[in-house]
């Protein structure tokens, strides 16, 4: 769709024997976005499918269509030429810009949700380091926002009469599109696990949480078992848990799921991300990846162990991605690997 739209900058010398095709080809941009908010939830979401209620994103341009049927589409050529050449002083030209401005606000901030939420449920179920798809469409988003930001100005020039800085600015939006496309192919190419997706279905710890007890003065104590305060019950599950994955070592796994090691301690998987993301106050995926850290850790203290590469160590402790494992080990230790195997090995 993007690539229809700034066709403009080319079909403009061809189309003007066909002045439908080219008002056709303008009305595209009501596509362009609620395709993009779309593409976000198919990357966002690996169940998601396309439903005949996603149809309701095509009204706006079809809307658009019909605004200019009666001047435009039902007109003969010589009506057709004067309302593309008068067309910025139409009624139609500002109903348009004015829509296209809302729906585009709009879906940029659906968008932007959208990223918000699938981040945090990331977070809170998985291990594996495809939080770079966040970040990716983070960007590709911030990109956008501030290419169709500098649209609006270009197309607001345009009722002021300022055509040579429209025409610049036209120029300048058309290079940008270009490159966040030349961009996108890029990454895609460099990437190919940017397009993994968290399932839908699952729910954020703060939408599951029970609802707190208002107006009662009776202790808090577990209902199923005699007068077992909540707070020691608490307690034992932390340490079933800290001693699990002493034990079990489950953080090995690199693909690792909330779901994964609910299934192995045989745990509901909701009580089990209570308790780590409500009551540990930590994401899955810093749970998980503190426990690789301190494997990494040990490994590179290990002066049998000295023949290892970092590659290796990675594998051994868990991860997957060198730039997730160097990204969180110096979070967790303020050094690189290299450094901290270094300062270990000279210590001893």
């Amino acid at each position: 769709m993007s690539g229809i739209d700034i066709s403009g900058f080319i079909s403009y010398y061809f189309l003007n024997d066909y002045p439908d095709i080219g008002m056709f080809r303008l009305q595209t941009v009501f596509l362009i976005i609620p395709f993009f908010y779309l593409y976000v939830l198919s990357v966002c979401y690996s169940d998601f499918k396309l439903k005949p209620k996603h149809l309701l994103h095509v009204i706006p341009f079809v809307i658009m269509n019909l605004v200019v049927t009666p001047r435009f589409y039902l007109a003969d050529l010589t009506d057709k030429e004067l309302f593309i050449n008068h067309y910025i002083q139409l009624p139609e030209a500002i109903f348009i810009q004015v829509s296209a401005t809302l729906q585009i606000t709009f879906y940029l901030i659906a968008a932007f949700v959208v990223l918000k939420k699938s981040k945090k449920i990331y977070l809170e179920n998985y291990t594996e380091p495809t939080i770079i798809t966040y970040t990716w469409l983070f960007q590709l988003t911030s990109l956008l926002s501030v290419e169709y930001f500098i649209a609006f100005i270009k197309n607001l020039l345009k009722f002021t009469g300022y055509t040579n800085i429209t025409d610049n600015a036209h120029l300048i939006v058309g290079f940008a599109v270009f490159g966040v496309l030349c961009w996108f192919v890029l990454k895609a190419l460099h990437y190919p696990d940017l397009f993994r997706g968290v399932d839908s279905k699952l729910r954020l710890v703060q939408d599951i949480l029970p609802e707190p007890k208002y107006g009662t003065n009776q202790p808090d104590t577990d209902q199923h078992n005699t007068g077992q305060p909540q707070a020691d019950k608490l307690t034992v599950k932390i340490e079933q848990l800290k001693e699990f994955m002493a034990q079990a070592e489950p953080y090995l796994e690199p693909s690792l799921t909330i779901q994964d090691l609910a299934d192995q301690m045989k745990m509901p998987v909701r009580d089990l991300s209570i308790l780590i993301n409500h009551h540990l106050d930590q994401h899955f995926f810093d749970f998980i990846n503190e426990y690789r850290i301190q494997k990494a850790m040990e490994i590179l203290k290990d002066p049998l162990k000295r023949e290892l590469n970092i590659q290796e160590v990675l594998y051994a402790a868990g991860f997957n991605s060198k730039s997730t494992f160097n990204f969180a080990f110096k979070k967790h230790t303020q050094l690189t690997p290299t450094q901290y195997r270094n300062n270990s090995l000279q210590a001893t």
